[in-house]
């Protein structure tokens, strides 16, 4: 191995501007991030980005060989009215005195900032003026790199040719023929331009990051805003692209539906590590400095990082959370898979120093495999977690959003600026 490599590293790192230049992209300027021997770093200015394509169509960083069966469409889920029975009240944001009554928030509007509780937002939404890129305002750097199964020692790859069936022994699992599928995880990371070097730096990890090549400049435009307006601190953003598949029996399934801690020792011991190295930048160890973000399976993930980790991170947002039994292999000790967050765990146990922020939405996922153990409604669970933590006494806020299904982007446009503010509050903007 050259002297100039890390196990697990693929030097091919990719810096890139978060600065919008008249729609193009240009490949003649160099923005190096973390100057490495023989390593090439490409600076690329930036149209503004759109958010990236839902995590179940994120593939292409992965080399996942599967040839899945042709599959029928998936039925639209039903609408589930806001006010249906075991639905939190929720709060009309943005509705006048004597409003209440049509159970719908004002255009664009989302809670406020300062509280906690149960909220209603849409069917009418307006992308946030945080994502575009403002003159004036200082643009972060975004560098990328990948990692290759071959060299982890949690997860070198699994994959499966059809899904599974469920067990008869079992109706809370199912049996899936899996196979050995290496694949390679691309990290992308935003470094502020406030960031001071040799600082221990404050950040946020999200989930089903982008493809290599293929930044989402999104987040990176989102902080560079909330960052200039002291609405958040100056942190880093490691955008962490999943290993592959989908559900039981996927790379994606196994780091993201487990429950157990496995997912977050992996980030800690393989990836922050690596970004350290290759970004020359300081992580912060306070986990009240840490926070972690993802969509569907990826939003279970972050508040799996934050339950089993507690002195690893405390603050955890998720939009149309897979709080439902998904995982595989079955555990006993959690028989619901992350059902079990709202089932038992957070029932039973003393409220932990997570502070979180979700969403979900009217027409979010029911029912979307073979798997009919009451366990698989999207909307339900994530009433139910509201309902937990406010009788546990934790700092949350729930959205609910009308005329929206999973992952819905309209909604993540709107919502995300103030998401971020809300998760990060009573943290010292200047960071630590």
């Amino acid at each position: 191995m050259p002297n100039n490599e890390v196990p697990g590293i693929r030097c091919h790192e990719i810096g890139f501007h978060t600065s919008r230049f008249a729609g193009r992209l240009h490949l003649n300027q160099i923005f190096p991030i973390a100057p490495m021997k023989n390593v090439v770093a490409l600076g690329i200015a930036l149209a503004l980005g759109t958010l990236a394509p839902h995590p179940f169509n994120n593939r292409t960083q992965a080399a996942e060989a599967q040839t899945q069966p042709q599959r029928t469409a998936r039925p639209q889920p039903p609408t589930r009215p806001p006010d249906a029975p075991g639905t939190p009240k929720l709060i009309p944001v943005g509705a006048r005195a004597g409003e209440n009554a049509g159970l719908r928030g004002a255009p664009g509007m989302n809670p406020p900032v300062d509280r906690d509780g149960d909220f209603l937002i849409g069917p009418d939404y307006v992308p946030a003026p945080e994502l575009t890129v403002v003159e004036g305002v200082p643009q972060g750097k975004v560098q990328q790199f990948s990692m290759d199964s071959a060299d982890s020692k949690f997860y070198p790859g699994i994959g499966r040719d059809v899904f599974g069936t469920v067990d008869p022994d079992n109706p809370k699992t199912l049996i899936v023929q899996t196979h050995a599928a290496p694949y390679k995880r691309t990290v992308t990371v935003y470094v502020p331009s406030q960031y001071v070097p040799g600082t221990a730096a404050p950040f946020i990890v999200t989930h089903d990051g982008p493809g290599l090549g293929k930044p989402d400049m999104t987040l990176p435009h989102v902080l560079d805003n909330l960052i200039h307006q002291k609405r958040v601190p100056a942190m880093l953003a490691i955008m962490i692209a999943n290993g592959g598949g989908d559900a039981q029996g996927s790379q994606r399934g196994l780091e993201y539906d487990t429950m157990s801690g496995r997912f977050a020792e992996f980030i800690e011991t393989e990836v922050l590590t690596q970004v350290e190295s290759h970004c020359n930048v300081r992580l912060t160890r306070d986990p009240d400095g840490r926070a972690t973000m993802g969509t569907s399976s990826g939003g279970s993930a972050a508040l799996a990082m934050a339950w089993y980790h507690p002195e690893l991170y405390h603050r955890v947002i998720t939009y149309s959370g897979t709080y439902v039994n998904q995982q595989w292999p079955f555990n006993p000790e959690t028989p619901g898979g992350a059902w079990d967050f709202h089932a038992t765990l957070i029932p039973q146990s003393a409220p932990k120093p997570i502070r979180l922020w979700m969403q979900v939405g009217d027409r979010d996922l029911l029912n979307p495999n073979v798997m009919r153990d009451g366990m698989h409604d999207w909307v339900d669970a994530n009433n139910r977690m509201a309902i937990v933590l406010k009788a546990k006494g934790y700092h949350y806020q729930y959205v609910y959003s009308l005329d929206s299904g999973h992952g819905d982007r309209r909604v993540k446009n709107q919502t995300l600026p103030q998401a971020l503010e809300w998760v990060w509050r009573g943290y010292p903007r200047s960071g630590r």
